[in-house]
């Protein structure tokens, strides 16, 4: 990683130590520049079909930037101070770094071709990028363009101050009833707005969501997701724990595949565990497709009404979206953003 060494450091505004330099840093940040002042400044979301339409353009040849010169910058590490690592992913790592024209905090993840290449998922990156770039929600992370070099495609994205929600459940055990209403109603807003443009996820975990500065929900990884319009899929993906009955059963898919990822994530925030754990994976696939839901005494009659309407075995009788954001539960626990603003989870070093 000698080559990524930068002429100057950022201080790890998000560290413990930093965390009150951080928070004022950020917070004049987005009141001096938004996300549509950086883009019309510079960073541009480099989402054109010519620059996602074939493996060549995007890992091996300049050739659709080149003909995009003149309508959109052409990024570089050099646009950017690198700061310290944000998390180590499985091709690659993801760092702080700060737009040297601009002073834009984002987060720089890059990932090694050869890597993406050997393990075949050249084409999952590309969706990723095609999709995640042209998503616009508060709950979603933002993906500001992405740049690549003779190694390396670097995705340039929001950063989340807060990180993980992954390490957070796992610092805390689980979630009370409040923050876990709050996420659940900011989730499924956020998929609201992914459906109606026809977005399925398909991989909702609590490792692939970050918390804001102000301790809000923000999916952050869409290499499942898949643009559907006929939304019927077959493909098997997904995390085991998380996988619908119909993944399971090998049936076809729609956007209902979200739903049960929903209800799944809910019961593990309240509990610390998802709800189909088992000794193996074949234990674990029987008790997904006979959905044998079972709750500790401590779980809420709230909570369970809106987890077993969720978690059904026949997808077009799970609980829509607009209606979980109104069930009584979520009503009674859910808090606003701008009232959780200062109340949400330490920063992590």
């Amino acid at each position: 990683m000698a080559s990524m060494e930068p002429k100057r450091v950022l201080k790890p505004i998000n560290s413990a130590s930093q965390l009150g330099t951080g928070e004022q840093h950020l917070k004049k940040q987005h009141e001096d520049i938004s996300s549509s002042d950086l883009i019309s400044r510079g960073l541009k979301t480099e989402h054109s079909k010519e620059n996602i339409a074939s493996s060549s353009s995007l890992m091996t040849s300049d050739a659709a930037a080149a003909a995009d010169a003149g309508k959109m910058k052409k990024w570089s590490l050099d646009d950017f101070d690198i700061g310290k690592p944000l998390g180590k992913g499985k091709f690659g790592n993801v760092y702080l770094a700060r737009e040297k024209q601009s002073k834009y905090i984002v987060a720089l993840k890059l990932m090694f071709k050869s890597q993406l290449q050997k393990a075949g998922v050249e084409h999952q990156l590309r969706r990723e990028i095609e999709i995640q770039s042209h998503l616009r929600h508060e709950n979603i992370l933002r993906m500001f363009g992405y740049f690549h070099d003779k190694t390396r495609v670097y995705l340039i994205l929001e950063f989340a101050p807060r990180g993980e929600l992954y390490k957070e459940l796992q610092r805390c055990g689980r979630f009370d009833e409040k923050r876990t209403a709050t996420y659940i109603h900011q989730l499924s807003s956020a998929l609201t707005y992914c459906h109606s443009k026809k977005v399925i996820h398909r991989d909702i975990k609590p490792e692939n969501l970050l918390l804001s500065l102000r301790g809000d929900l923000k999916i952050a990884d869409f290499g499942w997701s898949v643009h559907a319009p006929s939304s019927r899929r077959t493909t098997m993906c997904g995390t085991l724990d998380y996988l619908p009955p119909e993944m399971v059963e090998g049936k076809t898919h729609d956007e209902n595949v979200d739903l049960w990822s929903l209800g799944v994530l809910c019961y593990e925030f309240l509990v610390g565990s998802p709800p189909f754990e088992a000794e193996n994976h074949s234990e674990t696939y029987a008790r997904i497709t006979k959905v044998d839901l079972r709750f500790p005494d401590f779980v809420s009659s709230g909570a369970r009404d809106l987890i077993s309407k969720l978690l059904r075995h026949d997808p077009k009788k799970r609980l829509p979206l607009q209606q979980v954001m109104t069930h009584p539960w979520i009503l009674e626990n859910y808090t606003p953003s701008h009232q959780t603003a200062r109340s949400g989870p330490a920063a992590t070093s």
